[in-house]
């Protein structure tokens, strides 16, 4: 399987559409949700994953090999996606300093949530949660480096994180109040 890839890999640097076309159809799917996960709007995150892949082709030879081309290709849709938020200048971010007694989530805690489709629940989170939130939780990156991503102070992507926590939890409590409220 490898070897195939590499081979196609090999044959898209070269610019060979039939190739690009069968990587598209192997990433499309996975970065299409990825690009969902930032913005609500399918329309919008097809948006991203076209712009996404043509900077994709146009530069493939920046990416280092076969192997990397799927981590790669994530750091464009993901990028793509914080660009687009910020064009639209949909992102509003609420100032403040996170509360320390006793407000904060644990970690255990965000670990009991039942199961749950998290495309459906993060469609749901407010939009400066959300970035924040994927960008620390999905994208494994810290708050220095949000804040250099987002153009906002590490104390806002702090305390974003932690309103995206409370929120999940708050959101989590309603959904059981409601399953027990039915019975």
């Amino acid at each position: 399987m490898q070897n195939d890839f590499q081979h196609i890999f090999n044959r898209a640097i070269k610019q060979d559409r039939l190739a690009q076309k069968s990587i598209y159809e192997m990433f499309s799917g996975k970065m299409l949700a990825v690009a969902k996960s930032y913005v609500n709007n399918f329309d919008d995150a097809e948006d991203i994953l076209v712009t996404a892949f043509f900077k994709a082709f146009t530069k493939i030879e920046d990416c280092r090999d076969s192997k990397s081309f799927p981590f790669w290709l994530r750091k464009i849709v993901v990028n793509d996606s914080i660009n687009f938020i910020r064009k639209s200048k949909n992102l509003l971010y609420v100032e403040g300093e996170i509360e320390h007694i006793g407000d904060e989530i644990s970690d255990e805690e965000m670990e009991n949530f039942p199961d749950f489709d998290l495309e459906k629940v993060l469609s749901q989170m407010p939009l400066g949660y959300k970035l924040v939130f994927n960008l620390y939780v999905f994208e494994d990156k810290k708050h220095q480096e949000i804040a250099e991503i987002l153009n906002i102070s590490e104390g806002t992507s702090k305390s974003q994180l932690n309103k995206a926590k409370k929120w999940l939890v708050e959101f989590f409590r309603t959904q059981e109040n409601e399953k027990f409220v039915k019975k």
